[in-house]
């Protein structure tokens, strides 16, 4: 990864609630804190947080997370196609997508969010993120498989696809964390794509 990158943000799904105690976010600002290089890992309650809509929460990442090239952004399910758009337009040092996917899967509410009316851009995505780190699951109650595998293939990312994760909604989420050590230990480039599966 970059020398620059020092900060990791974490985009929460949506939902609503307080997201530090929500899933693993609560325990990932704390796990991920003492990762090489890092100084700080941020993670707020996001302004529209049922609908999620891009329109609030891109800018809410620019202006106020304060996501550009020297922060790893981690977005989980909502949060992951927030990062990806983002990434279309930003400078990142890396992304860390959990649960993504490509289309709004027919539910109105992911429609009105704004991510999926048009073609993901996937060349800008890969020319402005360091790193593009994917954890899926093939028993996801909410996303097919094939939708997280187009992200895959979209965005080249290294991949650890898992069976029994579902939509990694559990408090802890040490695999992240290894992983994500393991890539900030790197010499900067983006691994090749790599598919780990789960014991």
């Amino acid at each position: 990864m970059p020398s620059s990158a020092r900060r990791l943000v974490i985009v929460p799904g949506n939902g609503g609630g307080e997201v530090t105690r929500a899933n693993w976010y609560g325990w990932a600002q704390r796990a991920l804190a003492d990762l090489p290089g890092i100084e700080k890992v941020q993670l707020e309650n996001m302004p529209d947080p049922y609908t999620a809509r891009e329109s609030v929460w891109l800018p809410f990442m620019k202006d106020r997370l304060k996501c550009d090239a020297s922060t790893v952004v981690i977005g989980h399910s909502s949060g992951a196609e927030a990062v990806m758009r983002f990434a279309e337009s930003h400078r990142v040092a890396g992304l860390v997508l959990v649960s993504a996917c490509v289309t709004d899967l027919g539910d109105a509410n992911e429609r009105a969010s704004g991510y999926y009316n048009r073609p993901w851009r996937w060349t800008e995505i890969k020319a402005n993120a360091g790193f593009v780190l994917q954890f899926g699951s093939a028993d996801d109650p909410f996303i097919p498989w094939e939708e997280q595998q187009a992200v895959h293939e979209g965005v080249g990312s290294t991949l650890f696809a898992y069976e029994s994760e579902g939509h990694f909604m559990t408090p802890t989420f040490p695999r992240l964390r290894e992983a994500l050590r393991a890539q900030l230990l790197a010499d900067g480039t983006a691994s090749p794509a790599h598919v780990g599966t789960s014991a």
